[in-house]
């Protein structure tokens, strides 16, 4: 049995833990299938990791919980059970977002590492999805752009900066003024 995402899911800005949830869950599901959905405390390990996460985080069970019910009544993210009576929870970005597959890659690696260079980000995400090249990813990103989930935080050229869109207003602006943008790039 699964719960499905309620008639009035709303895309809104996220807080950290709930952007490390999303990120962890849409990231396992991509890279270790066998092993999704999952459990409370394999989820609370992949938000934990220390390998391609930025920043650390030391979440625990009750703050990764707190963050599932939240991510559940936006019909972001849903409980299932398996052949036994151990919840399991999966992300239902794709529906909740409505992006495809290369997108909630480069999402989900902008979740889980927050703003980062074109160059970076298009060999990060493709260990999700295959993102053959820099004009491939391109096109991704304007259409997340033009959709307000992706965030242009440097001007067009070599090195530009981006990151997602589901900052709280204050942490963009914060990022933005950290790395000199203090206007939205278009």
């Amino acid at each position: 049995m699964s719960d499905s995402p309620p008639a009035t899911a709303a895309v809104r800005p996220l807080d950290a833990t709930e952007r490390r949830v999303l990120g962890t869950l849409v990231e396992k599901a991509k890279t270790t299938p066998d092993q999704y959905p999952l459990s409370l405390n394999a989820l609370v390990n992949g938000c934990n990791q220390k390998s391609n996460r930025d920043p650390a985080m030391n979440l625990d069970e009750e703050q990764v919980m707190k963050a599932i019910t939240s991510l559940r009544a936006l019909g972001a993210v849903a409980e299932v059970f398996g052949n036994g009576s151990l919840a399991r929870y999966r992300h239902l970005a794709y529906e909740w977002l409505g992006v495809g597959k290369e997108e909630l890659a480069i999402l989900a690696e902008l979740l889980l590492r927050g703003e980062q260079t074109e160059g970076s980000l298009r060999g990060r995400a493709s260990r999700m999805d295959d993102i053959p090249d820099l004009s491939s990813l391109r096109r991704h990103l304007e259409a997340l752009a033009s959709r307000g989930l992706v965030v242009w935080l440097s001007p067009p050229g070599r090195g530009r900066m981006l990151t997602h869109g589901l900052l709280p207003l204050e942490k963009l602006e914060k990022v933005r003024a950290q790395l000199g943008a203090s206007t939205p790039a278009e």
